[in-house]
């Protein structure tokens, strides 16, 4: 039966998109993603083909579109400038200690983060074989499903990290925005870390780490009927060369919660592109428990 259902799932798949040709679309006007070391050596998406992949569960890529960023000249837009600027600056005197190792911490594979969670909850609430299959499979197709929707969401906005927009602020048309040519973020190579760090290669919003994040721990507060679990995350990085320490939180939703920040004081985020990456996983979540997975009475 496990054959037929990994054969009957291949076949489901068959030019569904996977590793098909994608070129972006890189605008010139104030407010565009622009690729680190654009124009003349760019540093490019290898994985944009995701957002005309063919979702598993929901109905469309476009399904769940975000409300979008906000506009430049907004003072909500300034506001968030600011605090990009000031917290997630290589050398900020502002961001704590433990808000740099969080953010460090979360610039790890979402899924290296929730499978193993996954794995010590199944144990902990003593699940059979047939629901820890109905659990990973939620959890996991939600996260494939919110990252789908995640990447056609980032190349229809294309909006430019915070990066580029410190440095061109001049441009924006906001006078609450000040620029910065030289500004970098804490995820420059400066900061010692392993894998090295760098600006992601690919639009600022909405986050991809909130999509799939928002999607997993909501999946799994649905499974569990509660948001109120105790977890303990472990992560692969480090930080000046020591093993950044689990975090422990006392629900799922907090995790999310500090997972917005993160990206914040990374410096590589907009708190909007994070905010609005979670409502799309959660999206993605709810509609998958609304028509898929539920138990067999």
């Amino acid at each position: 039966a496990g054959e037929a259902a990994a054969a009957a799932m291949l076949a489901a798949r068959q030019g569904d998109g996977f590793l098909a040709p994608f070129t972006p679309v890189i605008g010139s006007e104030t407010g565009d993603w622009r690729p680190i070391g654009w124009p003349a050596a760019p540093v490019l998406d290898p994985d944009g083909w995701v957002g005309n992949l063919k979702p598993f569960l929901i109905e469309s890529p476009s399904q769940f579109r975000s409300e979008g960023p906000n506009a430049l000249t907004s003072a909500a837009y300034a506001h968030e400038f600011a605090e990009v600027k000031e917290l997630g600056a290589l050398n900020s005197s502002t961001r704590t200690a433990d808000q740099t190792a969080a953010a460090v911490f979360w610039q790890f594979a979402p899924i290296a983060l929730w499978n193993p969670l996954a794995r010590e909850l199944a144990d902990r609430f003593h699940l059979d074989a047939a629901d820890k299959a109905r659990f990973y499979a939620t959890f996991n197709l939600a996260a494939a499903d919110g990252a789908i929707a995640c990447w056609n969401d980032k190349y229809y906005w294309s909006f430019w990290r915070p990066r580029t927009a410190i440095r061109e602020a001049d441009t924006d048309g906001n006078p609450a925005t000040m620029a910065d040519p030289t500004w970098e973020s804490l995820f420059a190579a400066a900061t010692v870390t392993a894998p090295p760090l760098s600006t992601p290669p690919f639009p600022d919003h909405p986050a991809g780490h909130g999509c799939l994040s928002g999607a997993v721990l909501k999946s799994m507060a649905n499974f569990f009927g509660m948001d109120k679990i105790e977890i303990t995350v472990v992560s692969g990085r480090s930080l000046d060369g020591v093993p950044i320490a689990p975090r422990e939180f006392d629900r799922f939703s907090r995790a999310l919660e500090e997972i917005i920040d993160a990206r914040v004081w990374g410096g590589i985020h907009f708190r909007t592109a994070d905010v609005q990456g979670t409502v799309i996983g959660k999206k993605v979540a709810h509609y998958l428990e609304k028509h898929y997975f539920q138990p067999v009475e």
